[in-house]
């Protein structure tokens, strides 16, 4: 199989293992280690593979780290592992910020099976970063993120490649950061270097005053406008013909629930023509179907309870769940819908 196709699978695997998987040894065996595989090492070969490393750390005597990973004869991967009901944010993972100092890896890897994180030294040579430069979500992924990952398989490891990919990440990251920042409530300075495009009075603190929500609703018609560009694609021309008509009369589809469709079906025509993704409502869910097939789900938007979720459906049927606040979250699962809707379309 492709690196994609071995992604994907492990994918399933990891959605079939959260329900059972509790313990960290369980998330080892049924996730950590495949992902190992896909990453094209040998887990049974000790040469390759070191599970529950010792290295004596300052007065820290026989601790272990979950997997060490070597690549010709220096380890290059630590990886600690936690179980699949850990949120990676409330992790401890002291471990391998300790055996990263005194070993010569240069990669420190942090999963739950699900979420995978991976840290390096840009800040301070041979001192774990306190965050990871990249992060791979096995539940939502695209292209990009493949991309990224692939760079860590034990055929393609460049040290160079990853450190120059991982500094490119964290700038990539930062300059976000800002955008995110400045569209929620630009500076002075930021409005300013704006305003230089287009006004041509002086710029007085009054007048900055004066231009600082107009700037910030430019951020927010840019993306509505950006937002809407992509959606008229998806629909092809034509809004009236995508929408269903639902002959139960106890059914309403709201507008929450077709804003959601025509993100998912923005999504979908990445990868096949927006006429074969079709709406279904139903009373407790709205369903989003391949060629209206209900043997062909792609996505079933809840939104009529307390809180808002989607569930994903894979090529085997198997549905995952996502969470969201708002509708326009859908974008965040884009990896897996696609996946859906490519694995009907093929």
């Amino acid at each position: 199989m492709s690196f994609k196709e071995d992604v994907a699978d492990l994918a399933k695997r990891a959605i079939s293992a959260q329900a059972v998987a509790q313990t960290e040894e369980a998330t080892k065996n049924a996730i950590v280690m495949p992902f190992l595989r896909v990453l094209g090492f040998d887990v049974f070969d000790p040469t390759q593979i070191i599970p529950e490393y010792v290295a004596d750390v300052g007065l820290k005597k026989g601790e272990k780290i979950d997997y060490a990973c070597k690549i010709g004869d220096r380890i290059e991967y630590l990886v600690e592992a936690k179980s699949v009901s850990t949120n990676l944010r409330d992790a401890q993972y002291s471990q391998l910020f300790r055996y990263f100092h005194t070993s010569d890896a240069n990669i420190g890897i942090l999963t739950n099976g699900l979420h995978i994180w991976f840290f390096t030294d840009l800040e301070a040579p041979n001192k774990m970063d306190a965050t990871p430069f990249f992060k791979f979500d096995l539940l939502s992924y695209d292209d990009n993120d493949l991309k990224e990952l692939e760079k860590f398989h034990k055929s393609n490891f460049k040290i160079e490649t990853i450190q120059a990919a991982a500094s490119s990440l964290k700038y990539l990251r930062g300059a976000m950061n800002f955008i995110e920042g400045q569209w929620s409530d630009p500076d002075e300075e930021f409005v300013r270097m704006v305003a230089r495009g287009f006004y041509e009075g002086k710029l007085t603190g009054a007048v900055v005053n004066e231009l600082k929500p107009i700037v910030r609703r430019a951020f927010d018609d840019l993306f509505r406008q950006r937002a809407k560009h992509k959606i008229d694609v998806a629909f092809d021309g034509g809004l009236d013909e995508a929408i269903p008509t639902v002959d139960d009369k106890k059914i309403e589809t709201t507008a929450e629930e077709m804003q959601g469709f025509m993100i998912v079906r923005a999504i979908a025509a990445e990868v096949a023509p927006v006429s074969r993704i079709a709406l279904r409502d139903a009373q407790s869910y709205c369903a989003i179907l391949f060629d209206d097939n209900n043997r062909k789900p792609i996505v079933r938007l809840h939104f009529n309870g307390k809180s808002k979720f989607l569930t994903v459906f894979g090529a085997e049927k198997e549905g995952s769940r996502h969470d969201i606040e708002q509708v326009e979250d859908i974008y965040r699962s884009a990896g897996a819908i696609k996946d859906a809707v490519r694995a009907y379309a093929e």
